[in-house]
Protein backbone atom coordinates (compact mmCIF):
# COMPACT_ATOMS: atom_id res chain seq x y z
CA UNK A 1 0.00 0.00 0.00
CA UNK A 2 2.78 2.45 0.86
CA UNK A 3 4.62 1.63 -2.38
CA UNK A 4 1.74 3.21 -4.33
CA UNK A 5 0.45 6.14 -2.28
CA UNK A 6 -1.58 7.54 -5.19
CA UNK A 7 -3.58 4.35 -5.83
CA UNK A 8 -6.87 3.79 -4.04
CA UNK A 9 -9.44 1.00 -4.07
CA UNK A 10 -13.11 0.17 -3.94
CA UNK A 11 -14.75 -2.79 -2.27
CA UNK A 12 -17.98 -4.48 -3.20
CA UNK A 13 -19.60 -7.24 -5.20
CA UNK A 14 -20.45 -6.95 -8.87
CA UNK A 15 -24.00 -8.05 -9.69
CA UNK A 16 -22.73 -11.17 -11.48
CA UNK A 17 -21.32 -12.31 -8.11
CA UNK A 18 -24.37 -11.44 -6.02
CA UNK A 19 -25.16 -15.09 -5.33
CA UNK A 20 -21.79 -15.45 -3.57
CA UNK A 21 -22.47 -12.65 -1.07
CA UNK A 22 -23.74 -13.31 2.43
CA UNK A 23 -23.80 -11.45 5.74
CA UNK A 24 -20.18 -12.40 6.48
CA UNK A 25 -19.02 -10.92 3.17
CA UNK A 26 -21.00 -7.73 3.77
CA UNK A 27 -19.50 -7.44 7.26
CA UNK A 28 -16.04 -7.87 5.75
CA UNK A 29 -16.77 -4.97 3.38
CA UNK A 30 -17.89 -2.80 6.30
CA UNK A 31 -14.76 -3.60 8.28
CA UNK A 32 -12.42 -3.06 5.33
CA UNK A 33 -13.98 0.35 4.69
CA UNK A 34 -13.59 1.35 8.32
CA UNK A 35 -10.05 0.05 8.73
CA UNK A 36 -8.37 0.78 5.41
CA UNK A 37 -8.10 4.44 4.35
CA UNK A 38 -7.09 3.31 0.84
CA UNK A 39 -10.66 2.09 0.26
CA UNK A 40 -12.46 5.16 -1.00
CA UNK A 41 -15.73 3.79 -2.41
CA UNK A 42 -18.17 0.91 -2.57
CA UNK A 43 -18.14 -0.64 -6.00
CA UNK A 44 -18.51 -1.83 -8.58
CA UNK A 45 -22.01 -2.65 -7.42
CA UNK A 46 -25.37 -2.47 -9.12
CA UNK A 47 -27.77 -4.45 -11.24
CA UNK A 48 -27.28 -6.39 -14.45
CA UNK A 49 -30.59 -7.70 -15.73
CA UNK A 50 -28.79 -9.40 -18.62
CA UNK A 51 -26.70 -11.75 -16.46
CA UNK A 52 -27.65 -15.18 -15.12
CA UNK A 53 -28.01 -14.15 -11.46
CA UNK A 54 -31.61 -13.74 -10.36
CA UNK A 55 -32.96 -10.19 -10.10
CA UNK A 56 -34.14 -10.58 -6.50
CA UNK A 57 -30.69 -11.76 -5.39
CA UNK A 58 -29.02 -8.87 -7.18
CA UNK A 59 -31.45 -6.33 -5.74
CA UNK A 60 -30.99 -7.59 -2.19
CA UNK A 61 -27.19 -7.43 -2.37
CA UNK A 62 -27.30 -4.08 -4.15
CA UNK A 63 -29.45 -2.58 -1.39
CA UNK A 64 -27.22 -4.05 1.33
CA UNK A 65 -24.13 -2.49 -0.26
CA UNK A 66 -25.88 0.86 -0.71
CA UNK A 67 -26.70 0.78 3.00
CA UNK A 68 -23.02 0.26 3.81
CA UNK A 69 -22.05 3.18 1.57
CA UNK A 70 -24.68 5.40 3.15
CA UNK A 71 -23.71 4.46 6.71
CA UNK A 72 -19.97 4.96 6.06
CA UNK A 73 -20.44 8.04 3.85
CA UNK A 74 -18.68 6.41 0.88
CA UNK A 75 -19.32 7.10 -2.80
CA UNK A 76 -20.62 4.24 -4.94
CA UNK A 77 -19.44 3.08 -8.35
CA UNK A 78 -22.37 1.54 -10.23
CA UNK A 79 -22.68 -1.21 -12.78
CA UNK A 80 -25.95 -0.83 -14.69
CA UNK A 81 -27.10 -3.10 -17.50
CA UNK A 82 -30.73 -3.03 -18.59
CA UNK A 83 -31.64 -1.74 -15.13
CA UNK A 84 -31.46 2.06 -15.33
CA UNK A 85 -35.05 2.77 -14.30
CA UNK A 86 -34.91 0.32 -11.42
CA UNK A 87 -31.55 1.65 -10.18
CA UNK A 88 -32.84 5.22 -10.28
CA UNK A 89 -35.85 4.21 -8.13
CA UNK A 90 -33.66 2.34 -5.64
CA UNK A 91 -31.22 5.24 -5.30
CA UNK A 92 -34.07 7.53 -4.20
CA UNK A 93 -34.07 5.65 -0.88
CA UNK A 94 -30.45 6.44 0.03
CA UNK A 95 -28.46 9.51 0.94
CA UNK A 96 -25.12 8.80 -0.71
CA UNK A 97 -21.94 10.85 -0.81
CA UNK A 98 -21.71 10.41 -4.58
CA UNK A 99 -22.92 8.07 -7.32
CA UNK A 100 -20.81 7.27 -10.38
CA UNK A 101 -22.32 5.30 -13.24
CA UNK A 102 -19.34 3.26 -14.43
CA UNK A 103 -19.12 2.60 -18.17
CA UNK A 104 -22.25 4.60 -18.89
CA UNK A 105 -23.81 3.54 -22.20
CA UNK A 106 -27.30 4.96 -21.87
CA UNK A 107 -29.23 7.58 -23.77
CA UNK A 108 -29.06 11.36 -23.56
CA UNK A 109 -32.35 11.34 -21.65
CA UNK A 110 -31.03 8.84 -19.12
CA UNK A 111 -27.84 10.86 -18.74
CA UNK A 112 -29.83 14.02 -18.11
CA UNK A 113 -31.96 12.27 -15.46
CA UNK A 114 -28.88 10.96 -13.67
CA UNK A 115 -27.10 14.31 -13.84
CA UNK A 116 -30.22 16.09 -12.53
CA UNK A 117 -29.96 13.89 -9.43
CA UNK A 118 -26.34 14.99 -8.96
CA UNK A 119 -24.88 11.71 -10.20
CA UNK A 120 -21.68 11.36 -12.22
CA UNK A 121 -21.24 9.49 -15.49
CA UNK A 122 -18.05 7.75 -16.57
CA UNK A 123 -17.37 7.18 -20.26
CA UNK A 124 -14.85 4.91 -21.97
CA UNK A 125 -14.10 2.98 -25.14
CA UNK A 126 -17.64 1.57 -25.51
CA UNK A 127 -18.99 5.12 -25.74
CA UNK A 128 -17.67 5.48 -29.27
CA UNK A 129 -19.72 2.51 -30.56
CA UNK A 130 -23.09 4.07 -29.82
CA UNK A 131 -24.52 7.28 -31.30
CA UNK A 132 -27.00 7.52 -28.40
CA UNK A 133 -24.18 7.30 -25.85
CA UNK A 134 -22.15 9.89 -27.76
CA UNK A 135 -25.14 12.22 -27.37
CA UNK A 136 -25.26 11.36 -23.66
CA UNK A 137 -21.56 12.20 -23.40
CA UNK A 138 -22.06 15.53 -25.14
CA UNK A 139 -24.94 16.45 -22.82
CA UNK A 140 -23.12 15.59 -19.58
CA UNK A 141 -21.66 18.63 -17.80
CA UNK A 142 -17.90 18.45 -17.32
CA UNK A 143 -18.52 18.87 -13.59
CA UNK A 144 -20.19 15.43 -13.56
CA UNK A 145 -18.04 13.50 -16.02
CA UNK A 146 -15.33 10.87 -15.66
CA UNK A 147 -13.19 9.07 -18.24
CA UNK A 148 -12.19 5.42 -17.94
CA UNK A 149 -10.41 2.60 -19.70
CA UNK A 150 -12.16 -0.31 -17.93
CA UNK A 151 -11.24 -3.48 -19.84
CA UNK A 152 -10.03 -1.63 -22.93
CA UNK A 153 -6.41 -1.81 -24.00
CA UNK A 154 -6.70 1.71 -25.40
CA UNK A 155 -4.48 4.05 -23.38
CA UNK A 156 -6.41 6.53 -21.23
CA UNK A 157 -4.72 9.40 -23.08
CA UNK A 158 -6.40 8.29 -26.32
CA UNK A 159 -9.80 8.03 -24.66
CA UNK A 160 -9.39 11.53 -23.22
CA UNK A 161 -8.44 12.80 -26.67
CA UNK A 162 -11.45 11.15 -28.39
CA UNK A 163 -13.88 12.44 -25.77
CA UNK A 164 -12.41 15.95 -25.90
CA UNK A 165 -12.74 15.94 -29.69
CA UNK A 166 -16.38 14.83 -29.46
CA UNK A 167 -17.02 17.59 -26.93
CA UNK A 168 -15.12 20.18 -28.96
CA UNK A 169 -12.81 21.12 -26.09
CA UNK A 170 -9.08 20.88 -25.44
CA UNK A 171 -7.97 17.60 -23.88
CA UNK A 172 -6.38 19.54 -21.03
CA UNK A 173 -9.77 21.03 -20.12
CA UNK A 174 -11.32 17.55 -19.94
CA UNK A 175 -8.46 16.19 -17.84
CA UNK A 176 -8.69 19.13 -15.44
CA UNK A 177 -12.45 18.65 -15.06
CA UNK A 178 -12.09 14.92 -14.36
CA UNK A 179 -9.36 15.60 -11.79
CA UNK A 180 -11.55 18.20 -10.07
CA UNK A 181 -14.43 15.71 -9.96
CA UNK A 182 -12.15 13.05 -8.51
CA UNK A 183 -10.84 15.42 -5.85
CA UNK A 184 -14.34 16.59 -4.96
CA UNK A 185 -15.58 13.04 -4.40
CA UNK A 186 -12.59 11.13 -3.15
CA UNK A 187 -10.49 13.71 -1.34
CA UNK A 188 -13.20 16.03 -0.07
Amino acid sequence: ANAYPHIYATVGSHPDSADEVNDAVLEEYRMLCKQNPKIRAIGEIGLDFACDIGCETQISIFRAQLAIAERLHKPVVLHCVRAFEYIMRVLENYCLKAVIFHGFIGSKEQAQRAVAQGFYLSFGERTFRSPKTIEALRSTPLSQLFVETDESTTPIEEIYAKIAELRGIPTTELITAAEENYNRIFKG
